[in-house]
């Protein structure tokens, strides 16, 4: 007998049974498994609460870009039928591979001269060559246009795709031990592959599926790429950018560690990478970093005339000193506009822990420089500038050194590397020190 929501079995003699069947129960514990039963397919077991979010993103990314993929593939194919037609097959198999030979040794190049960036501007560099992907793509989309320069506009477009490539082939590895809590890196690994190949095929069909769709219409199903591109671009790359902000890297940089410094001196307290990741963002235009007395780890330009406190500095420097700050001036701008900044310069041998103390220690010079800039620069006798300036270093000394031990236990407390620090080419410049 069927009640409206149960099924309950009723005897001759108008006896109930025991036996009853709930069928909104029953859907719900079936969902319940298959949905458990997809997520255990696609997820890693011990996962952070941000890799959800990534997925989501993911999901988003990589479904408009294998479709457009396939479209693009598909005018490649005209461009050879339309532009060789009268020629031998081996002809345009030539072009083919010409393009791709061209393409992996410009990977080869990108990748020995971007070597360090991929460590220390992860999220800018992996979002910088995915707008190029995307802008390949276009270029594969014009070969049918025209097919006498099919060679150079595939050759273009397939050195952009194999920088592209040799990124998010660099870089993955670094995203995916961001989210292995539980140091079930090849777990992540192995889960990144069935999601990609998943949502890949996911964006074949539906490419597929406008195939089928204007088939019947030769001269739209012709135009069709050049509709859906700016869309599907639009969309893919609206993905990773939303994907790599919940991508939350433990690593320390350069920049990284300076914004963990900052909160450190300003608020007493060490901030966790989510939040340095969303201060830090991806600076796909670098627009950051162009606060006053930025901080620079590095060697002196010669360029320049040098600052008479840095000669000091330079000239004080002992057998037991690691690094030594400095200003230097440098100008910006079509008008050349003169600025001044704060220089780290590392000696040979400094360590993690020197390289902490330095920064930390410029830090402190910049917030007092901030503060009191006018003081020490603007007074009447040179005498006073080098006793301000002095006293200033050896007073943000003290405070580095006394804030680096418990500054060093609360970013290891809160999951940071803290064994190592990532630099970039130009910032692992060191100098030599010779006692005469």
């Amino acid at each position: 007998m069927w009640d409206g929501s149960n099924l309950t079995l009723v005897s001759v003699d108008g006896g109930v049974t025991s036996f009853s069947l709930d069928f909104e129960d029953g859907f719900r514990n079936l969902l319940r498994v298959s949905s458990l039963a997809v997520r255990n397919f696609f997820i890693p077991k011990q996962v952070p609460e941000n890799y959800m979010d990534y997925v989501k993103w993911k999901f988003l990314h990589r479904v408009f870009s294998s479709a457009l993929q396939v479209l693009a593939t598909q005018a490649m194919f005209r461009a050879i039928g339309v532009g060789y037609s009268r020629s031998l097959p081996s002809a345009a198999a030539l072009n083919w591979v010409l393009k791709d030979g061209l393409g992996r040794l410009s990977r080869c190049i990108y990748t020995a001269s971007l070597a360090s960036a991929f460590d220390t501007n992860l999220k800018r560099v992996r979002f910088s060559t995915s707008v190029l992907f995307s802008l390949s793509i276009g270029v594969e989309l014009l070969t049918p246009a025209f097919p006498q320069h099919f060679l150079l506009l595939a050759t273009i477009a397939n050195i952009a795709k194999q920088i592209s490539l040799a990124c998010y082939l660099a870089t993955g590895s670094a995203v995916h031990r961001s989210f292995a809590v539980a140091d079930n890196l090849g777990e992540f690994s192995a889960k990144a592959q069935i999601q990609t190949v998943c949502f890949d095929n996911l964006g074949l069909m539906l490419a597929a599926l406008l195939n089928m769709l204007f088939k019947n219409n030769q001269r739209l199903l012709a135009g069709l790429p050049f509709i859906v591109y700016p869309i599907f671009s639009a969309i893919d790359l609206f993905g990773i950018y939303q994907g790599l902000k919940h991508v939350h890297l433990q690593t320390l940089t350069k920049d990284r560690l300076e914004i963990i410094l900052n909160s450190w001196i300003e608020l007493g307290h060490v901030p966790s990478p989510a939040e340095v990741s969303k201060k830090e963002g991806i600076d796909f235009l670098r627009s950051k970093g162009k606060e006053m007395w930025p901080i620079r780890i590095g060697s002196l330009s010669t360029k320049d005339q040098m600052p008479e406190l840095s000669m000091m500095a330079m000239q004080s420097l002992s057998g037991e000193d690691y690094y030594f700050i400095c200003m230097e001036n440098y100008y910006i701008g079509p008008a050349r506009a003169k600025q001044q900044g704060i220089v780290l310069c590392l000696r040979e041998g400094a360590g993690t822990a020197e390289i902490m103390m330095g920064l930390l220690q410029a830090c402190y010079v910049r917030k007092a420089l901030l503060l009191k800039w006018e003081t020490i620069f603007e007074a009447s006798d040179p005498a006073d500038t080098v006793l301000e300036w002095t006293k200033l270093i050896e007073d943000s000394k003290r405070s580095a050194e006394r804030n680096l031990s418990p500054l060093d236990d609360q970013m290891s407390k809160l999951g940071w590397a803290v064994k190592n620090i990532l630099l970039s080419a130009e910032e692992q410049a060191r100098y030599s020190f010779v006692d005469d």
